[in-house]
């Protein structure tokens, strides 16, 4: 009895078997956002007047969220530079990506580990990055490193880091 006390309170994802599914994510996104639309593993959702966009695939584990910013046409050099050291520095667990000729706020994770609380911060890493686009390009206060050319990781310019064979 008590070496399996011990266990459970080692290992309190024993306690309650939260595989996060579309049912439990489709509940959590109700109780978290000011609307929603759609359909099982397809859900359009609204956080402070901005459209996301939900997507999960069960079969294959895995989930999105996602917020358009803007027309890729519309990014110059040091925009896409910009997004591009945000995903290394400030953008942390949400990423700046472009498909369908928008640049978008993505959040991509297997689906089946997520806790509620996991989802939450997520919804609201989206919504920050994209509301801070053009400005801080963060997703959170929190900057992992710095955004300074010193902070980055130092190469030398004759090193190859990747050669292509």
């Amino acid at each position: 009895m008590k070496i399996s006390l011990f266990f459970l309170m080692l290992c309190p994802s024993l306690l309650c078997n939260a595989q996060m599914d579309n049912v439990k994510l489709e509940s959590i996104l109700r109780a978290k956002t000011d609307s929603i639309q759609g359909f099982n593993g397809r859900w359009q959702i609204i956080l402070n007047d901005m459209p996301m966009i939900v997507l999960t695939d069960e079969t294959n584990d895995r989930m999105r969220i996602v917020a358009p910013i803007i027309e890729a046409s519309k990014l110059d050099e040091d925009l896409l530079l910009d997004c591009l050291t945000a995903n290394f520095h400030s953008a942390l667990d949400v990423k700046y990506a472009i498909s369908e000729g928008l640049l978008w706020s993505v959040y991509v994770h297997p689906l089946s580990p997520l806790t509620e609380l996991e989802i939450e911060s997520a919804i609201k890493q989206v919504y920050a990055a994209a509301t801070t686009f053009g400005t801080t390009f963060s997703s959170t206060p929190l900057l992992f490193g710095s955004n300074q050319p010193s902070a980055a990781p130092t190469v030398k310019k004759d090193t190859i880091i990747y050669e292509k064979t």
